[in-house]
Parts: C-alpha cells; structure tokens; sequence
C-alpha cells in the first residue's frame, strides 16, 4: 500500500484562487498594508484557513529561542482582562519569555486577523480569549503547529484550557437572594453566543428551579456584555407592569451600565432594588453600597494560561489539558443583608 503522500504548503497564489481575488489583495489583507473592503477580507481570511495557508513554521526549538508569548483578547473592551494580562506578563517576564498582545475587539473576523498578525510575528504560543465560536481561529494555529491556549471562555476544540466555574457560581448569586425573601429575581445575561453567557444563564435557571421559583421570560434580558445596553435592560425591567425586586449581573461592564440607569430611574441599592453581580471590581468595597460579587481570581489565571503554554512548548505531546477554577463570594451590602461581609470560596 503506498504510503500517503506529504501535504502541499499553501501559498498565497492559493488564497488568491479560493478567494477570487488577486495576490497583491491577499498581501494586503494579511499584511495590513493597504485598506482592503470588509467583506473582501473576510473572504480572504476564510481562503486562509480553508487552504491552510501559514507563516513559515517553526520548530520547537525555534520557538523556545523567540521566547515570545502572543496574546489575544478583547483588552480594551473588556477591563477583566487587565489583572489576565497583569498575571501572564509577570510570569512571562520571570521565566525570560516577553509578552505580546493582539487586540480582538470580541469580533470574530478581528480575531482571526489577530492570530494571524502574532503568527507572522513567530510567537512561540499564543493566549485566546476567544470571542465566540473560535473554530476558524484554532484551525488556523493549527495549521501553523502553533500551541494555543484559551482562557476565560470554554470550548469545544481539543486545546489547553483554562476559566473559572460560572454555573454554580451563578446559581449561588440567585440562592443568596432567596434566602434574604426574593421571589421576583431578573437577570441581565451577557452577549449570545458566549460560552460564559451560556453558562451563567443555566446557573440563573438552576439557582431558581432548586428555590422552586417560577421562571419568568421577562426577567431575563441580554445587556450585551457592555455598560450601555445593559443600562437599557434595566429600564425595561423596570418598566414592567411587575418589575423584579432583585437583579443578577452577568459581568462586570453591564453592573457599571445597571447602576446607571437605577440612578437615572432614582432607584437606590439596596433600599429599592437588590444586585448581585459575577465579576468584582478591585474597588467593589469603596463605594456605597458595597457590592455583592462572585470575584475570579484573574491574576491566577493569567499565570496558569503561562504555565499551561509554556508546558505545551516544550512537550507538544501532552493530553489537552482543562483547568476550572472556583472563584470567590464576596458578600458585601448591595444584597441588603444586614449582616453582610466579605466571605470565603464559593
């Protein structure tokens, strides 16, 4: 039986021909040197990773020379990932490896031009925070026998992984405000499509079916993952011929956009209304009321992300590798106990 025959190096001739462009266009596209129309560019990128089209790859010991680590996220977007890249670059520094962020805006597309970018810049790994279905972007590292790590959000591919658990976490939030006589509890969800959406609004679910609560449809309402629609949601809810008495926040920018319009409604917390929310902010216990938060330990995560990659680097053999770590219940005032304080694990 012959045996199978080695695997052709794609080049941009290829992209060209699958993208029905020309070279000079897949050049530009991929080296960002000259504006090229959005959907002319996602057809490129999409030609690349069909046709598995790479930088020149590089070997394993090559890339423990370069000693650079990418990562790519949603950084300026989201303001969570600070203490993410806090922890990566501090352990990074100590083992001599430098840090190198690509910017995803939380887009797909933009991604995948990310990636792309830190492979042309021969990074020895890279960090994900993927945005959504991040298949395409996985295929394309892949392709370039580049280790990939993901964190914050979970999926479905065969890579080292690493994120906090959020549907128990969730449902801890939605208990805590049973006990103290809420019956009316809303939530503000995250963007579709993100694995962390996903996974908060079954611990919402889960915490109310467990209370023996009915679930209203009402009650549960995207904010988009940002401050402004979530401040729009708020006033929706509160709009309702039955308005909730307490509100689950699913990150961090949508508490900033619910404080908001409870202030534009003249709602005060906890006096007229409950909040609890995933995600704390370093000055959670600063302001008043203080807030009731599942906190993730980011600063943690950045650092095994690190440990995660630089394991892979030198032994590409490994099993993949899936990391959960329980976050925090910070039990603070925004509840409306009166015995509240800051606790332990969840």
């Amino acid at each position: 039986m012959a045996g199978r025959r080695p695997r052709q190096t794609a080049t941009m001739s290829d992209v060209a021909a699958l993208a029905g462009v020309s070279v000079s266009t897949v050049s530009h596209v991929l080296n960002r040197t000259r504006a090229v129309a959005p959907d002319t560019a996602r057809l490129v990128h999409d030609a690349v990773v069909t046709c598995g089209y790479v930088p020149e790859k590089l070997s394993r010991q090559q890339r423990e020379e370069f000693g650079t680590i990418g990562l790519a996220m949603s950084a300026i977007s989201n303001p969570y990932f600070a203490d993410v890249v806090h922890g990566l670059d501090r352990r990074a520094t100590k083992e001599g490896y430098s840090l190198l962020l690509a910017e995803t805006h939380d887009d797909g597309d933009a991604e995948l031009r990310a990636v792309g970018e830190l492979l042309r810049r021969k990074v020895s790994a890279i960090v994900l925070a993927p945005s959504g279905d991040a298949s395409r972007t996985l295929s394309y590292a892949r392709q370039a026998d580049v280790p990939v790590t993901v964190i914050d959000r979970f999926v479905r591919e065969e890579v080292d992984q690493i994120g906090v658990e959020n549907i128990e976490s969730t449902a801890r939030l939605v208990d805590h405000l049973a006990e103290t006589g809420h019956t009316r509890i809303a939530m503000i969800s995250g963007r579709p499509g993100l694995a962390t959406t996903e996974e908060r609004v079954r611990g919402y679910k889960r915490g109310l079916e467990r209370r023996g609560i009915p679930r209203r449809d009402e009650y549960l309402i995207s904010g988009g993952s940002q401050a402004a629609p979530a401040q729009q949601a708020v006033s929706k809810l509160l709009n309702l011929s039955k308005p909730p008495t307490a509100l689950v926040v699913a990150n961090n920018q949508m508490t900033i956009g619910t404080m908001r319009g409870l202030r534009t409604l003249g709602l005060r917390v906890p006096d007229d209304i409950a909040l609890v929310a995933f995600d704390d902010f370093e000055w959670s216990d600063l302001f008043e009321p203080r807030l009731t938060a599942i906190a993730q330990p980011t600063l943690m995560i950045g650092e095994q992300a690190f440990e995660l990659s630089l394991s892979r680097i030198s032994q590409p053999d490994l099993p993949p590798r899936r990391v959960l770590i329980q976050p925090t219940f910070q039990h603070r005032d925004s509840c409306g106990c009166a015995d509240s304080q800051d606790s332990g694990p969840s």
